[in-house]
Order: structure tokens, then sequence, then C-alpha cells
């Protein structure tokens, strides 16, 4: 069914529901008429809004949100979400799924652990897949936060379940990334470990509650050590606090700190660090692109049985394969390009003297 993108423009705009969902699916779908129609919709949406990405531009809170397993990112991201709305914000919150690379759909529940915040009008929640690569983490999940501030959301959080590459990547499509880590786990030096404590802007132990809010505080003292090591003089010193989701205890200080932060960037700092973002993010699309291209080229698609067969038999090495498979794409280009100027190489009708 085609899609109606003026249509799409003005629902969005006028922060209708059903038009918001209806845009981030288009954004998030890999069909490439999808793609041709989420550039037209996005290039709508970024008419006047002051932001080359498309969304509200530069008064809205980019956040991203990781942790470990079970460290409570749902609970803290409701608990922080519904203070939000109540003060007047709109809050957009988008759960990037890695697992999807193998579905290519996302399979997070957030809506079910997320009661309160899923059924406030002030809110929009939304599992972001990506789409197959790493590149689709960021080509979904960046179009789908430029879709949330055209429809007037001023606080978008991005929450991350995976760890590793996929925080890496979310940390580098928001202005603040916060890091949620638990007592006793050891993610003092498992973080730095995995260079979580290098992006991280803030960061915060939960769970500090009942007995375990000295464990908590003991640990966010740890860890405000651990980054002493990792982070150079002159720069941002992430500040270490603690916090309870469930009891809504210093969820509040945890918003200040991330305010911090953010005026800590101030005005040149936050244009400078989302410009580096667009070109990024620039680059992360040609990538995907080309691999979406790959994926559909003919001539790729008529070896890519025989060449699997013959690599996990081991009769051809990788990189024979590889070029096999480039050669298939290179040839299916060059056969368009004399379609479009004719056996001769020149254009239909030219002189090709």
């Amino acid at each position: 069914m085609p899609v109606d993108v003026e249509a799409l423009v003005e629902g969005v705009r006028a922060q209708r529901r059903a038009a918001v969902s209806q845009a981030i699916t288009l954004v998030e779908s890999s069909r490439p008429q999808h793609r041709r129609q989420a550039r037209e919709l996005l290039t709508a949406l970024a008419e006047g809004s002051g932001d080359p990405a498309g969304g509200a531009g530069p008064g809205v809170v980019r956040v991203g949100v990781s942790g470990v397993p079970g460290v409570g990112k749902s609970t803290f991201i409701e608990a922080l979400g519904t203070r939000l709305t109540a003060a007047g914000h709109r809050v957009g919150v988008l759960a990037v799924d890695p697992s999807s690379v193998r579905t290519g759909g996302s399979v997070l529940g957030d809506k079910t652990r997320m009661g309160r915040l899923a059924t406030d009008p002030a809110a929009f929640i939304r599992p972001s897949p990506s789409a197959g690569t790493l590149g689709g983490v960021a080509r979904a999940t960046v179009q789908a936060m430029a879709v949330l501030e055209a429809s007037g959301h001023d606080v978008v959080l991005v929450e991350t379940v995976g760890v590793g590459q996929s925080e890496v990547t979310v940390a580098g499509m928001v202005d603040t990334f916060l890091f949620l880590t638990l007592a006793r786990t050891g993610d003092q030096l498992q973080g730095i470990k995995k260079g979580i404590l290098e992006i991280a802007d803030v960061i915060a132990v939960n769970k500090a509650d009942g007995d375990r809010e000295q464990e908590a505080r003991a640990a966010a003292r740890d860890l405000a050590g651990a980054l002493r090591m990792v982070r150079g003089r002159g720069e941002w010193a992430p500040p270490v606090v603690t916090c309870s989701a469930l009891e809504g205890t210093g969820v509040d200080d945890l918003w200040e700190r991330v305010l911090d932060h953010r005026a800590h960037l101030g005005e040149a700092g936050l244009a400078a660090k989302r410009a580096e973002q667009q070109l990024d993010f620039t680059w992360a699309m040609v990538r995907d692109e080309l691999d979406q291209r790959l994926r559909l080229s003919p001539g790729v698609r008529a070896l890519r049985a025989e060449v699997r067969a013959q690599v996990l038999a081991g009769e051809l090495p990788a990189t024979v394969a590889a070029d096999r498979l480039l050669a298939a794409y290179d040839g299916d280009r060059d056969g368009r390009d004399d379609d479009r100027h004719g056996s001769g190489g020149h254009p239909p009708g030219a002189d090709a003297r």
C-alpha cells in the first residue's frame, strides 16, 4: 500500500499517535520504496525545524540509557519518564534491541514493563529494531528520534539492552549517555574492560534501597575511584550517584546531573557534538545502504548459495569468496551503466563518433 507522505508529515506535526507510529514504521523499513519515502518524510519534517536531522532542534534533550541485564532500566525509565511528563515534558522512549540483528525485528516487551508510562498521553514508547546491522541501529533509531522530536517530544530516552558495540552506537547519537549499574556485580572493572566508563557521562548505582543502600554507596565510591584512572584532567568528570527506581529515590537528582552535563557542553559544545554525530550518521547511512544494495544485487544472489556451500565445505577461501561476490556486484553495476548509456557507452541518441 502506498504511503501518503504529505498526510503523514501533517499527522506527525499534529502529534497524532497513529501517524507517529506509522512514520517510525516507515523509517525502520528496509524496503527500497519505503527508504525513498522515509527520506521524503524526514526532509519535510526538517523544514523549519532548525535541525538538519529533522528533529525539533537543540532544545530537545537526548539521553542514552544502558546497563547490565537486571539493573532495572525499564523501571528506571518509567520512574524518570513519569516525573518528566508530570513536569510538563513530552517523553519519547526508543528501546534498541541488538538481538534483532538475527531476527530483523524487535523482541522487547518494554510496553508491558512500563505500564504506567505506556498509557501516559504525554509519552510514546517504541521498541526500535536494529534492522539487521549496527548500521541499521543508527539508521532506524536516529530517524525514529527525528520523528519523535518533530511530533513535540522534548525528551528522548534511548535504551539499549546490549553490551559492547551497541552501547557505543547509542552513545554516538545522544547528548548524554547514562550508565546504570548495581552493587556487587564487578562492574567497576568490567565497565573499564568494555570501555563503558570511557563513554559514560553520568553513572548511577541503582537499587539503592533497604539493606542494599550502603552497598550501593560503597559501589559508587569504588566506581568514582575507577573513573579517576580512566578520565584525564580537564575532562568532564562523570558524577556517580545512587538511586532506587523502585522507590523513586535519587531519580530527580540523577536527572539534575544529566542537565548539568548538558550545561557543561553549552550551546556551542552541544552544536559541535551533534554536528559530529550527523557526520558519523552520514557514513553509517552510506554503509547501511551499500549493505542493502549488495544483498539485493541479482549477481550476488545468483552466487550466494554456491559460495556459501563452497566456503562451508572448505573448498573456497574467504578472501576469494569475497572477491567473487564483489565482482558479481560490480558486474551488475557495469551492466546498469551500459543500459543507461547504450551499448557503446554513450547516452542513447548521442553522437558516438
